[in-house]
């Protein structure tokens, strides 16, 4: 299954069933790049897996668990400094981007009530589990990335975090009919492919299937369909 945008949401829609109002009770990082946290909810106890791996990037809930190393790696020790009991209060998705964001409420060591954000970037080669503070500022991250790896945005403690600066695309979700006869309709490619290059959070396999479900050949030109189909292929 294609990890995009709109499986990014059926995630989240299912942690938010699942694992919302959930106290974190244990934080391991077995892998590098891995994260799994136990979580305690009101409707059951839920592990947590984590990847930013940048091959196969995941997030999904298991049963099974995972031998974590002698020494817990820094960024586990600095999440269990953290968020080790928090609440988890919010999952959210900006957009329909490939990005879920964690929002924990915990006791600082005043016993003052803060929010913390553990952000998972679910992007290829670009993934990333990031962990900032309530004003947006990045206290660490699974992978580090200074100025050297990318001149456009650096993922450093103490940055700023700002999402990733994606293709200008449009959002599926509130384009509108004209906009999307115009532009969708109009590229001088199949179908299929102008609805992925054109509209965020799809992938090709979604892409296809939308075509499917509209009774169209992805394969045909975008620019010879119809009204009737353009408006059809739209509001599926």
């Amino acid at each position: 299954m294609a990890l995009d945008g709109i499986t990014v949401a059926a995630l989240t829609a299912e942690l938010n069933q699942t694992i919302l109002n959930g106290r974190i009770s244990k934080i391991a990082q077995p892998e590098a790049d891995e994260l799994l946290l136990t979580i305690k909810a009101p409707s059951g106890q839920y592990r947590l897996s984590l990847s930013a791996s940048a091959s196969l990037p995941y997030i999904y809930l298991t049963t099974q668990n995972k031998v974590s190393p002698m020494t817990a790696p820094n960024f586990c020790m600095v999440l269990r400094k953290h968020i080790a009991n928090g609440r988890i209060i919010a999952i959210s998705q900006p957009g329909l981007e490939r990005i879920i964001r964690i929002t924990v409420e915990h006791l600082d060591e005043m016993g003052d009530l803060k929010k913390k954000n553990l952000i998972i970037e679910l992007m290829g080669k670009y993934s990333n589990i990031i962990f900032c503070d309530e004003n947006e500022r990045i206290i660490d991250s699974i992978k580090r990335v200074p100025s050297q790896m990318s001149s456009v945005r650096e993922v450093l403690p103490g940055r700023d975090y700002f999402l990733p600066q994606t293709q200008e695309k449009y959002d599926p979700l509130t384009i509108a009919e004209k906009d999307f006869r115009n532009v969708v309709c109009k590229k001088p490619c199949n179908i299929a492919k102008a609805i992925y290059t054109t509209l965020t959070g799809i992938s090709p396999l979604i892409a296809e299937e939308i075509c499917y479900r509209a009774s169209i050949d992805g394969n045909d030109a975008a620019q010879s369909l119809d009204e009737n189909a353009s408006v059809h292929l739209y509001h599926t």
